[in-house]
């Protein structure tokens, strides 16, 4: 025994021999961390894996946000949530007085200048105007008709027409409202057209193909038929899943955004 043990009280001593342990490293509990998010995820994989079923979100082949091409306000807004529309309907009509005036003054010019046009060409015939006097003339004209033009894409702009026949989703803007070029205006979708969009276990490209049988069902029990018509060409990294899009054969009662139960028959046992 040392002279530092000797000078010590029998609790120090007792204390001394204590032995204190080490808290360990930061990088092994960062190693433990990740061998344990590992196991797990190996773990909920093999699960996914192992059930046949993977769920499918119902969506539409054709939807989209109609945004506005122009500034102004809204004079009309012919659509309400849920409302059915025919395809090239007027579904949003802005006030447009005065690009309605710009396009009448544009066609009076274009009117004038083509008479002009017309009236040195008939001079040129008698002798009393010039070649150049003629070219000037038509080049007036063309400009006139130009801008006819243009002002005239402006004021289709003043009418959004629905691309396709369907339903409106979602309003985005109000009657009376004054808008900004691109600011979106509706959401439309069309109900008879839907897809389903699966996400399948990536062991499934062995045998997936386009065309591959997929029967749905819903939570009531009802069945809906479909074949894949796209498989995507990347594998997701985490969830190790493929996208796959298949078209229903009926979906009368279903809408968009409901979520079914997909299995695929000829998934191996």
């Amino acid at each position: 025994m040392n002279l530092i043990s000797q000078s010590m009280t029998p609790s120090q001593r007792s204390l001394s021999d204590v032995q204190v342990p080490l808290r360990p490293r930061p990088l092994a509990r960062s190693c433990a961390a990740l061998a344990l998010i590992s196991a797990v995820s190996l773990l909920t994989l093999r699960a996914v894996q192992a059930d046949e079923a993977s769920s499918a979100i119902i969506g539409s082949g054709n939807e989209a946000v109609l945004s506005a091409q122009m500034m102004g306000r809204i004079k009309h807004l012919n659509a309400t949530l849920g409302a059915s529309f025919a395809e090239g309907a007027v579904l949003v009509e802005f006030d447009c007085a005065e690009r309605d005036a710009q396009l009448n003054a544009a066609q009076a010019d274009y009117l004038g200048a083509r008479e002009t046009h017309l009236a040195k060409l008939r001079l040129e015939g008698l002798g009393a105007a010039s070649e150049l006097e003629v070219t000037t003339a038509a080049a007036a004209a063309s400009r006139a008709k130009a801008q006819v033009a243009l002002i005239s894409s402006q004021v289709a702009h003043c009418k959004v027409l629905a691309p396709f026949a369907g339903r409106v989703a979602k309003l985005r803007a109000k009657e009376a409202e004054t808008v900004n070029a691109g600011q979106a205006l509706l959401e439309i979708v069309n109900p008879t057209d839907l897809k389903a969009t699966i996400n399948a276990p990536a062991s499934y490209l062995r045998w997936l193909r386009t065309g591959s049988v997929v029967n749905l069902k819903s939570s009531a029990g009802r069945s809906y038929p479909a074949h894949v018509v796209r498989v995507n060409s990347r594998i997701d990294g985490v969830s190790q899943t493929i996208e796959v899009e298949a078209a229903l054969n009926k979906s009368s009662d279903l809408m968009p955004g409901a979520v079914l139960e997909a299995r695929f028959p000829q998934a191996p046992k």
